[in-house]
């Protein structure tokens, strides 16, 4: 080679260099010998070919299976906590029906409602189908947007797993039944195999479930809403549906019934004249009588609601569910309930008398376990259960929570004192709140005045202007995020100082986690009814009932001490026990249509409503009324049968006596300060005295309560006991117990 030869090769190799070619007979080195666009290319090729080659033989391997969906049909077991057997469910409430004897238009719901392009598609949607493979190999969630006959698929040949292999076959099984049967026949299996809630599988078994009609007889309207049902049974049911549920399946009604005219299978016209159609009242199925209906209905929705379960899935059987309940505390619960107000009652022959309905949830603040439930005087005789429920007002069972905010959030008075048990308020009735951008001065019951009190005081006499102001000077939205915090379902509510009297609903159930969490010392509690559910095939996890710290231990103790000093010295004293340690407070919410009384030891919490609801076959059937009169009393009041019957359970099923360990220094620290000597006397009786009689001038007590005593409501009002409305005036007194009336009636409706 000449050096003209050389010369070329050297800059042909560096240009080579330059551009970062490998010498060397142009070999790859690294990882570049690995990845190149034709081998990346020809990959995915590959796995596409391979994919197609697996479905095709997948579809000439798989056939369509015999429908099988009954004979799998199985029971589910509800037990209580000791093994005790509640009840069997399963029985399959089916009845077939043509499709001829289903009316075309409300024929066409479930196909406005499910699948518009059903009479034009092939069975499948294959872009649903793989979004829910991907969610269910990453775990992400059920699968959405399947076609009616995938869902007929999945109810008659298949089972309700959530698996990839289920998945693929039922694609398959759909393509197959989609060629070789009609839309009507795919339509009427669909129709007829679906889970519409209230054990009724199938639409005839639905009409007569929600509308006391044949599926012959239905109307569009009616189907519509049947429509929207399925895709939520049990958050659809309108009997038991929160006020969100109610909303969305409206929003699903009426998306079904636009959908038909849409499509052309309703007149515009004849939809603008639709009115939502309510369905009746459900009832109950055999054996579920008495608490046994409401245990066995809310261990259901609590494992749907918290194991990721599908209804369809649970109906499908083979569940055992185990309940927290105790049956022995359940028993006494009952009996308390019986012996306090259902015997003291004549539903009868007193209209008053038949509004009552009572509710009751007790609860371990240890463990969160729901130990005894009251859902009401009997499942089939009154189906919503009363301690679940959550559209009636909480009333001053929320106070504390406005005491607990100031305490978390280091608040302050308008004058810039800490706010605590002792801090100095104007009780002054329907005093204006300062610093409110809302104008609100709510009156305090019976329109008493105090003058300056403690917090304390306010607390145990339930004085309103207190704790409206105090809302305000905390804040009402840091009020309502501790409420939020310590287990109250405060999304959506407006922080304004309305809130302060309690407006909102709640549920006895919900209440009892609330004060169980202040009895955790602040560490949350969220009432748990299920144990356990077991099945051969399938693990299901459940929540830990006891969650995180949520408020400090200093605020949850202090806000427990404040809260004996309503037992010792307020509207509590019904329950007052000389040897056990009690918290509480009373609550009457507006026209006294609610009643409450939640309280509690070191080892058990529970809080009993009472409300107000229109008796069956009246007008005001399920309208929320007055309790006034019933039982013989002006008005009914937290401190008459809810306390009543909170003291019978409680002193029952407590077992020994036991202390608050409280870390604070706030409160009545459980000790009852004396009585005012100033107090008038008392007019002579002849009744024998009780325990929940009004305290003597003695500092605490000398004898204790026997489960066996009575009390009696000690707010309501005797001649000689009238409150003042004229305050003391002068330098209040640091204990509080200046200005205040001796014994205010507890409750004025609207008012405490």
């Amino acid at each position: 080679m000449g050096r003209a030869e050389e010369r070329q090769a050297r800059q042909r190799g560096a240009r080579r260099a330059a551009r970062g070619r490998p010498s060397g007979g142009g070999k790859r080195t690294g990882i570049r010998r690995f990845f190149t666009w034709k081998k990346i290319l020809g990959t995915f090729f590959g796995f596409i070919l391979l994919g197609m080659l697996g479905f095709v033989i997948l579809y000439l391997v798989v056939d369509i299976p015999e429908g099988n969906a009954a004979a799998k049909k199985q029971s589910n077991v509800y037990k209580y906590s000791n093994g005790q057997v509640i009840a069997r469910t399963g029985d399959v409430n089916r009845e077939i029906v043509d499709l001829d004897k289903v009316p075309e238009d409300v024929q066409k719901t479930f196909v406005a409602a499910e699948n518009k392009s059903f009479y034009k598609d092939e069975g499948v949607d294959f872009k649903g189908t793989a979004r829910g493979l991907i969610n269910t190999v990453t775990g992400k969630g059920k699968q959405g947007g399947s076609t009616i006959t995938q869902q007929y698929v999945k109810n008659y040949y298949l089972s309700q797993d959530q698996t990839v292999s289920r998945k693929l076959k039922e694609l398959v099984i759909s393509l197959k039944v989609d060629r070789e049967k009609s839309k009507d026949d795919i339509l009427a299996g669909y129709i007829n195999t679906s889970y519409y809630g209230r054990s009724a599988y199938g639409i005839q078994a639905a009409a007569q479930a929600y509308y006391g009609v044949d599926a012959k007889d239905l109307k569009v309207d009616q189907g519509a809403y049947l429509a929207a049902l399925l895709q939520a049974p049990s958050q659809y049911d309108w009997a038991v549906a929160s006020p969100t549920g109610k909303k969305l399946v409206k929003q699903r009604w009426n998306y079904v019934l636009d959908n038909m005219v849409e499509e052309g299978w309703l007149d515009s016209g004849k939809r603008a004249g639709l009115k939502f159609p309510t369905p009746e009242d459900p009832k109950a199925p055999p054996g579920r009588e008495g608490q046994i209906g409401y245990l066995v209905e809310e261990a259901k929705r609590e494992v749907l609601r918290n194991s990721g379960l599908s209804e369809a899935e649970f109906e499908a059987g083979g569940y055992t569910v185990t309940l927290n309940i105790d049956p022995k505390k359940q028993k006494q619960l009952e009996k308390a309930v019986d012996a306090k107000l259902n015997d003291k009652l004549d539903r009868k022959k007193s209209k008053a008398d038949a509004r009552v309905q009572a509710g009751a949830a007790s609860v371990d603040p240890k463990t969160g376990k729901v130990l005894a439930m009251y859902g009401g005087e009997d499942y089939v005789k009154h189906y919503t259960n009363n301690a679940t429920r959550r559209d009636y007002q909480n009333a001053s069972t929320f106070k504390p929570l406005i005491l607990a905010a100031a305490l978390e959030n280091g608040a302050k008075t308008q004058d810039g004192k800490p706010i605590t048990a002792g801090t100095i308020y104007d009780g002054t009735s329907e005093r204006p709140v300062k610093g409110s951008d809302v104008a609100f001065a709510p009156p305090n019951e019976d329109d008493v005045s105090y003058g300056p009190v403690t917090v304390q005081k306010a607390m145990n006499k339930s004085v309103n202007s207190v704790f409206a102001q105090m809302g305000v000077d905390v804040g009402m939205p840091e009020v309502m995020e501790t409420a939020g915090k310590l287990g109250m379902d405060v999304k959506g509510l407006p922080a304004v100082p309305a809130q302060t009297l309690g407006s909102m609903g709640a549920s006895p159930l919900e209440m009892a986690g609330v004060y169980a969490t202040l009895d955790n010392h602040g560490k949350k509690v969220t009432p748990a009814l299920v144990a356990s559910v077991e099945h051969k095939d399938r693990t299901v996890d459940l929540p830990d009932p006891i969650g995180e710290q949520v408020v400090k231990r200093g605020t949850a103790d202090s806000i427990t001490s404040v809260l004996t000093g309503v037992v010792d010295d307020g509207t509590g004293r019904a329950v007052r026990n000389a040897s056990q340690d009690i918290a509480g407070k009373t609550g009457t919410s507006d026209d006294n249509k609610s009643a409450w009384f939640t309280g509690y030891t070191p080892k058990l919490v529970t809080s009993v409503g009472l409300f107000g609801e229109g008796a069956q076959g009246t007008a005001e059937q399920h309208k929320q009324v007055s309790m006034k009169g019933a039982g013989g009393f002006p008005r009914v009041n937290g401190s008459g049968f809810p306390a009543e019957i909170w003291a019978a359970y409680t002193f029952d099923a407590m077992g020994a006596p036991s202390r608050f360990d409280l870390d604070t220094d706030m409160g009545a620290a459980v000790a009852p300060p004396p009585e005012p000597t100033t107090q008038a006397p008392r007019e002579p009786t002849d009744e024998p005295s009780k325990p929940d009689d009004k305290p003597s001038t003695k500092p605490t007590p000398t004898t204790k309560p026997t489960p066996t005593d009575e009390p009696t409501p000690t707010d309501e009002p005797t001649p000689t006991d009238e409150p003042t409305t004229t305050p003391t005036t002068g330098e209040p007194d640091p204990t509080g117990s200046v200005g205040i009336p001796e014994d205010p009636e507890d409750g004025r409706p609207g008012r405490d």
